[in-house]
């Protein structure tokens, strides 16, 4: 699988995420800090990883910055992106299950290599729910990046 990954500096797991990728077979698609090319701020290099997913050159992306939640509110500017900051492997089991999540957000600071694998293991395995309540709040967060502002459904 393409996985893009965005990081803005090489320190904490930044190395090891695309490692680990590697490992588990997957063909990661650098950005930011990971790349001579490009910018590495985080949030141009969210963005681009995101970008990725969203026009189909990636099936999934990991983006990581010090706290994971820069990396994450960039990521989900993206239309059609659903971005989760998750710390551990059952925040990214729930992500993948309840919001069909499609972008794994991690921090740079506070993430082990040993919660790394965990994350890793628990997102790559997790599939979305099939129930009808979680397909509707997924589906209507679809629709949110295309409602007017002044709009509300409460």
């Amino acid at each position: 699988m393409r996985v893009a990954v965005a990081v803005d500096e090489r320190t904490g797991i930044a190395d090891a995420v695309v490692a680990e990728l590697r490992r588990r077979g997957h063909e990661p698609i650098l950005h930011g800090a990971l790349s001579d090319a490009e910018r590495d701020d985080w949030a141009w290099a969210s963005e681009a990883a995101a970008r990725d997913v969203a026009d189909g050159r990636a099936e999934q992306a990991v983006v990581c910055c010090w706290t994971g939640t820069g990396a994450s509110i960039a990521a989900n500017k993206v239309g059609g992106v659903r971005a989760a900051l998750c710390v551990d492997a059952a925040t990214a089991d729930g992500a993948r299950r309840w919001n069909d999540s499609n972008v794994l957000a991690l921090s740079l600071r506070s993430t082990s290599e040993a919660e790394l694998v965990e994350i890793l293991d628990a997102w790559f395995a997790g599939q979305p729910s099939g129930e009808e309540e979680d397909r509707a709040n997924v589906a209507h967060v679809i629709t949110i990046d295309d409602a007017p502002d002044d709009q509300s459904d409460a």
